[in-house]
């Protein structure tokens, strides 16, 4: 692509914690790039869904097409994706409002930031392999090959989103919103209790969430074998803890305390749910890995379990053919 020129558009992604997208598209400018860190954003503070990203309504063409059943696997990907997805959840419970809520890993916040190396992966990402990893391991499933109808739509969504953005791939709004320190050390005891008065009662006591009379999933499960596998971002208590503070309980963002949101994702973090699909057979050497951090749960015991060594294997529902739900 020819980058010369005050305006020439350009596209690019990232994708975050959950597992699910988020982007920003821009045009490439005379003028610098705001150079404010997402990181840097004040506790609590960010920018309006409104201002973010392209409220046009999708074209009436082939392109439209494509962009609008983007937006259709990204609110129901185990309905529009089923070939790939493990589980119940959707790209919308991490990235609201359809990837444009700011402060939940908008995708119009994202678009311009991918290619971009990964730790996790060692090695140069294109927008695409960074959705794929959202299948693998936040949807439980398996990744859709490069090219596929299904990335061309995600990624023609995302497009679409982020279109007359100006470039800026430390967008206010990208990501989750900047989360401190807690005052003390994350805690499972004041986390649960945190998580029975306010949490509860959409994702049910087990964390297993809610469905309607048809079957389809109301509240997503937070653990277990119907939610997302150890490889997730969401599984990192830190990136959990933001996006709880910021957006939970759902409509309610803001209302719990920096110390609640921080104790409750440990909470969370610390349940037993599908294996990592990484897996090298060992728990410890699996952790050692993949989950060296502190913000990792897996490989830890908890309640006298080491998290990992009982999870049920990845892939959910694809192992069962005959699983409707």
């Amino acid at each position: 692509m020819n980058r010369t020129g005050s305006a020439v558009a350009i596209v690019g992604v990232l994708i975050v914690a959950g597992g699910t997208i988020m982007l920003a598209s821009w045009q490439q400018q005379s003028a610098p790039a705001a150079k404010t860190a997402a990181a840097k954003q004040p506790e609590g503070k960010a920018v309006t869904a409104d201002q973010g990203f392209n409220q046009a309504p999708l074209p009436d063409s082939e392109f439209g097409k494509v962009a609008a059943t983007g937006k259709l696997i990204f609110d129901n990907p185990a309905r529009y994706a089923a070939n790939y997805v493990g589980n119940s959840l959707t790209c919308s419970n991490c990235h609201l409002e359809s990837g444009t809520k700011a402060g939940s890993a908008p995708l119009w916040a994202a678009w311009m930031a991918y290619p971009a190396y990964r730790s996790k992966n060692h090695h140069v990402n294109s927008f695409q392999e960074r959705l794929q990893g959202c299948f693998r391991f936040s949807m439980n499933g398996k990744a859709p090959p490069l090219g596929s109808p299904e990335l061309v739509a995600l990624e023609s969504y995302a497009w679409w989103l982020a279109k007359g953005q100006a470039l800026d791939p430390n967008a206010p709004g990208r990501g989750f919103t900047r989360l401190a320190k807690p005052a003390l050390p994350a805690d499972y005891a004041r986390g649960e209790q945190v998580y029975t008065q306010r949490c509860a009662l959409c994702h049910a006591q087990d964390g297993s969430g809610q469905q309607d009379n048809r079957g389809n999933m109301t509240f997503p499960a937070l653990w277990g074998e119907k939610s997302f596998n150890w490889g997730a971002g969401m599984g990192s208590i830190k990136n959990a803890a933001a996006f709880i503070r910021a957006n939970m309980p759902y409509s309610q963002g803001n209302t719990l305390t920096t110390q609640q949101a921080w104790d409750v994702a440990l909470f969370m973090d610390s349940q037993d749910r599908p294996q990592d699909p990484r897996f090298t057979g060992s728990v410890a050497e699996t952790r050692e890995k993949y989950h060296h951090s502190a913000s990792s749960m897996y490989g830890k015991e908890v309640n006298g379990s080491v998290l990992g060594s009982a999870s049920p294997p990845p892939g959910g529902r694809l192992n069962n053919k005959d699983d409707k739900h």
